[in-house]
């Protein structure tokens, strides 16, 4: 952290600072640890503590973006910090010094955590196992909350983008404390409600890939597409589409689906496909009640028990566009429109068609009537109680304490939108009309009930289906999913004994930390008779025992060349009972040649203990977006001909183009695959990643510059026996485009070049390193009778973010492509006078390369290579501004108004961030990490 020099007086109060258990006076650290304010964080306009971090320069993106409305997992709507790009889940989250609540991909949901009732956030920039444990390879983010408080506060907040309104954000908290040095109590409810943002509602967001290219990712069609059946149940034959008004919104009426006469040949027109991002999300809503409470009291013999409790109860939600129906939409199960249905324009009741020689009809059809909407709900429970005390020994002091941890999380999904199969079979089985004119399933010498079952005309389309036919084929998803975290632990620090440079540090701790977890999909989902993609239990536990010591040793101090030299060095013991055992160590040296300069130094081995769905996973089918390597046109095939010549060994045929879910050939830009792949599947022969992480760095506070310092930290973290679930597309290209064959084993195809079947879970792979330079500065203006200026900064360089996909393998580096930005930095200008104060922030993101996808669109650089292969596309740098401004009012109140994006940057296309590249955002090709819109807001606080 930027730091100023602290002066140690015998009354000064001793502390714990992140990344030691060890309690000292001056706050100055051999690691990097930036801070974070109350008031810095009210500033950014923000509701959300996992909103506010990952604007941070050395954060990453996010692990679960309100922009993938597509993902599956249950930790979405929740908000989750990644740190220099390492992944959300090595990065340990702490709440006090407490592990907080985790998620059976062992994630961390910091939304639960209220923002009005945090000190300060303390960020470790640096590996810490040696201390905490599993997890803390990318660093610790520590929340720091309020201790006492002597009466309330209430905070009312508002704020919607200025296009439309949308984005509504509100914010509402109260909080109370009372107490004194014996004894306190502390009381937080915070309700935060962040509303949805429609792709329909921009043109920039309300295609797939822009309004430059309408159509090149318009998918299956609402009216009936049909085909003969052959022999193995495929499609085959004639392929002809319903003849319809209206264009790809399926906002037309299609004629007589009985009749041969009312179909015209399929060729992939606009008009016969459909535009998915009319009816989905852009971002995800998501509604947050928390309540926190707080407490301490001294007991007798110098002991104190204190004791935290958090209880938060999640609402969130996504919407996708209807479902994109076929006979195979499950292969297990396939579903035909029965050559005896009264509907089929080819069947044996069709006008026409001699009797007997009625045929069952392949059928493409996307149930537009009924998107897809998942709802989540996630109640999250927070309890830890520990002892303290202290006492003296050979003159030393020394403070101990043990405590009880338990995190809970529990949530169920409901989701809408998707079809049962078995009554689609009997909706699409043989009908006839009845007396009263109606058409009933069955035939009229065994007729089936109206009321056990309800034909559906689903090649008619959305104009001919009825909401009973809808109701009786729709299918209600459900799912249970939960995970506990106990443990118990036992700490303590002091001093041995003093060398001639002062004191030597010690702490030393036990703890024992029992881990399990469970995710349930619906008995009829686990079938595979929805169409909601089928997936297996997940159920799992383990538990863990460990124990550390540290010590801080001083070895100089003012002596010339010497104002301070000391070395910390720690280690930690964890033994597993799924996978054994691991001791990581950490030793940091801290020096003052002068007393204006600090350096500073650290090695630190790391690990990441495999978590439950890691091991566990029971697995789910997934609709993967991809672009093949393989494709003639627009895949690296294309471009080199090593490539070509991997596919050709494969048995994929000359002109070989993959084909979407409408069945015609894909936009440069891939699609989503028309059959489901089978992902996430647990490894139960997992083991933990290990990792090195070596940073130095200086602190400079230069006492001729009053108000100003600075700091310069080089950072390296390598990871080895890397956990990940890969990607259709990492796993394409690490075939075909990097010739890895153990990846190729994976890939199945059929006479076409297809791929029809594809496994993905998680494996221990290769590599995964990073290299680069943090640089902040802060600088406090001399007062002037215009006000108190202070400006700061903090910027993050990446050298290197590369990885190796096997331990042969070549390492390929990321850095400078999207999502992984060479340079990122803040610069705040900060203002006080009088009652009011003033912040203008901007954000830098520096130049990185994305695809070329359409040939029509301009390429920077074609001939140069990217991770992907031959070409990229130069996008240029990037800068958003937030303005806030406050006023103090003389009631006690405060008034905060200000603006996010105040310069109103406006929104890119950029291919890369759209699913198909594995970015954030389901529905478009904009980065919805990025400002969409100018953000407005306004809060007013009232103190009592």
């Amino acid at each position: 952290m930027t730091g100023h020099a602290q002066e140690q007086t015998p009354q000064a109060q001793r502390v714990e600072v992140t990344g030691s258990r060890i309690r000292q006076v001056d706050l100055e650290t051999a690691q990097p640890v930036q801070v974070m304010t109350q008031e810095q964080i009210q500033k950014t306009g923000l509701v959300t503590v996992g909103d506010i971090i990952n604007n941070l320069s050395s954060s990453g993106t996010p692990a679960f973006s309100k922009g993938s409305s597509l993902t599956s997992n249950r930790e979405q709507g929740g908000a989750y910090i990644d740190m220099r790009n390492l992944g959300s889940n090595r990065l340990l989250v702490l709440v006090d010094g407490k592990r907080w609540t985790q998620t059976t991909g062992g994630y961390t949901d910091v939304s639960t955590i209220p923002a009005s009732l945090i000190e300060r956030v303390e960020i470790l920039k640096d590996g810490a196992s040696s201390i905490y444990g599993s997890d803390a390879i990318a660093g610790v983010v520590n929340f720091i909350m309020k201790k006492t408080m002597v009466g309330g506060q209430v905070s009312l907040y508002e704020g919607a983008n200025q296009h439309g309104g949308d984005g509504k954000s509100k914010d509402f908290s109260v909080t109370y404390g009372a107490g004194d040095d014996k004894a306190s109590m502390l009381f937080g409810l915070t309700h935060t409600d962040q509303g949805p943002v429609f792709a329909r509602d921009r043109a920039i967001t309300a295609t797939t890939y822009g309004p430059n290219h309408l159509n090149a990712g318009y998918g299956t069609g609402p009216w009936g597409r049909i085909r003969a059946v052959s022999g193995t149940g495929a499609a085959t034959g004639f392929n002809q589409y319903l003849t319809h008004t209206g264009g790809p919104q399926g906002d037309g009426i299609g004629q007589n689906a009985a009749l041969q006469s009312s179909y015209h040949t399929y060729a992939g027109a606009d008009a016969d496909t459909f535009n998915s991002s009319s009816q989905m999300m852009y971002l995800d809503p998501t509604r947050l009640t928390s309540i926190f409470t707080k407490g301490s009291v001294e007991l007798p013999y110098g002991m104190r028990f204190k004791t935290t409790a958090m209880f938060a109860d999640r609402d969130s939600s996504r919407q996708v566009a209807g479902y994109p129906l076929n006979s195979l939409s499950q292969a297990a199960y396939p579903v035909y429109v029965d050559k005896d249905s009264v509907y089929n324009p080819y069947g044996n009741k069709a006008a026409g068609v001699a009797a007997g020689k009625g045929q069952d009809l392949f059928f493409y059809r996307r149930t537009i009537e009924v998107p897809r909407v998942t709802d989540n709900s996630n109640r999250t429970l927070h309890i830890d109680a520990s002892l303290e005390g202290d006492f003296n020994l050979l003159g030393k002091s020394w403070n101990w304490d043990i405590g009880y941890n338990h995190s809970a999380v529990v949530g169920t999904t409901l989701s809408t939108g998707n079809v049962n199969l078995l009554n689609l079979k009997k909706a699409l089985g043989p009908s006839f009309v009845n007396a009263a004119g109606q058409v009933q399933c069955g035939t009229a010498a065994a007729p089936i009930a109206l009321t056990q079952c309800v034909p559906f005309n689903i090649l008619g389309g959305p104009s001919a289906s009825t909401p009973e036919a809808l109701n009786y084929v729709m299918s209600t998803g459900q799912g249970t999913y939960g995970s506990n975290v106990n443990s118990a632990t036992a700490d303590i620090t002091g001093e041995l004994f003093d060398l001639p440079a002062g004191a030597v540090g010690f702490a030393a701790g036990l703890e024992h930390r029992s881990v399990s977890g469970y995710d349930r999909p619906g008995q009829f989902e686990q079938s595979g008779y929805s169409t909601d993609l089928a997936a297996n239990t997940t159920t799992g536990k383990y538990n863990v025992r460990e124990a550390y010591v540290e010590a801080n040793i001083p070895l100089l101090k003012n002596l010339p060349f010497a104002e301070l030299l000391s070395i910390d060095v720690a280690s930690r013991y964890s033994d597993y009972s799924n996978f054994g055992n691991t001791t990581n160590s950490k030793a940091s040296v801290m020096w003052k040649p002068i007393k204006d300069l600090l350096t500073r130094g650290t090695w630190a081995q790391g690990f990441r203990a495999p978590a439950l769905s890691d091991t566990f996973g029971g697995g789910s089918q997934s609709f993967d977006s991809y672009l093949d390597a393989c494709d003639s046109a627009f895949g690296q095939a294309a471009k080199d001909a090593s490539i070509m010549a991997r596919c050709r060994a494969a048995g994929v045929p000359a002109g070989f183009r993959q084909v979407n879910q409408a069945g015609t050939p894909v936009p440069a830009g891939g699609a989503q695959t028309p059959v489901p792949f089978n992902t996430g599947v647990g490894n139960s022969l997992l083991q933990p990643e290990t990792a090195t992480t070596k940073t130095v760095g200086f602190v400079y506070s230069p006492s001729f510059f009053n108000g100003f310092s600075m700091s310069i930290d080089y950072f390296n973290i390598d990871v080895k026996n890397r956990i990940t679930g890969v990607s259709a597309a990492y796993e394409i290209n690490q075939c075909y485009v990097n010739g890895v064959q153990d990846f190729c084993n994976l890939i199945k195809r059929d006479s076409t070049g297809q791929i029809v079947s594809l496994s993905r879970g998680n494996a221990n792979l290769g590599e995964l390193r990073t290299k680069g330079l943090d640089f902040s500065f802060n600088y406090r203006f001399p007062l002037t009778p215009y006000g108190q200026f202070m400006v700061r900064s903090d910027s993050t360089y990446v050298d290197e973010f590369s990885t190796k996909s096997t331990s042969t393998a070549n390492f390929i580096n990321y850095a400078g492509e999207f999502g992984i930005n060479r340079v990122k930095s803040t610069l705040g200008l900060d203002w006080s006078l009088g009652n009011w104060n003033a912040t203008l922030t901007s954000r830098f993101y520096s130049h990185v390369k994305t695809h070329c996808v359409f040939s029509s669109d301009p390429c920077s650089n074609p001939n140069d290579v990217a991770s992907w292969g031959t070409g990229y596309n130069r996008q240029g740098n990037m800068v958003y501004s937030d303005l806030s401004i406050g006023y103090a009012l003389p009631w006690k109140g405060k008034l905060m108004v200000g603006a996010n994006n105040v310069f109103n940057r406006k929104p890119i296309i950029t291919y890369d961030a759209g699913s198909a590249y594995g970015g954030n955002s389901s529905s478009s090709s904009v980065d919805p990490e990025r400002p969409i819109d100018r953000f407005f807001y306004a809060r007013y606080t009232q103190s009592f």
